[in-house]
């Protein structure tokens, strides 16, 4: 089984977008492990650095530039692209290209859930960081007549 980090304080420090994320699951020990079997030669580059060219697309106009330099090539600064899936969306999900296009989709009546992923366009590194639920907020209510 792999090592993830659950989250599930309303105002945890960590929380990507919406304060509303009720639990999210972290992926940065299974990082930090695989970036350790490379660093050892345990694990090929190749093997790690071959992200999908969807992926590198995303990254590259719609990504969210960090300051971490990437660990794997020491030379591109990681990107991170968030990816929707739910409920009358397209089937390969959504890609938002802003933060408050990621906002109004985790404030959708409908759930998704959103993955978070870092990428390096230098060398095509790339890893799940988190996942988390979002949207599926309670519908209004509208006000009875008056006498019922």
């Amino acid at each position: 089984l792999a090592a993830v980090s659950v989250t599930s304080e309303p105002r945890s420090p960590s929380r990507a977008v919406n304060p509303d994320v009720t639990a999210q699951v972290e992926y940065r020990i299974v990082r930090n492990g695989l970036v350790r079997e490379v660093e050892r030669g345990k694990v090929q580059k190749i093997d790690v650095c071959d992200a999908h060219p969807e992926l590198l697309r995303a990254a590259r106009n719609v990504g969210r530039p960090t300051k971490e330099v990437c660990p794997i090539c020491d030379d591109g600064r990681l990107v991170t692209v968030t990816f929707v899936f739910g409920a009358k969306l397209p089937p390969g999900g959504r890609c938002p290209g802003t933060a408050a296009e990621l906002k109004a989709l985790c404030r959708r009546p409908e759930p998704v859930l959103c993955y978070e992923v870092e990428v390096c366009p230098a060398c095509a590194w790339h890893h799940l960081m988190r996942k988390y639920p979002a949207g599926g907020g309670k519908a209004r209510r509208t006000k009875a007549a008056p006498g019922r």
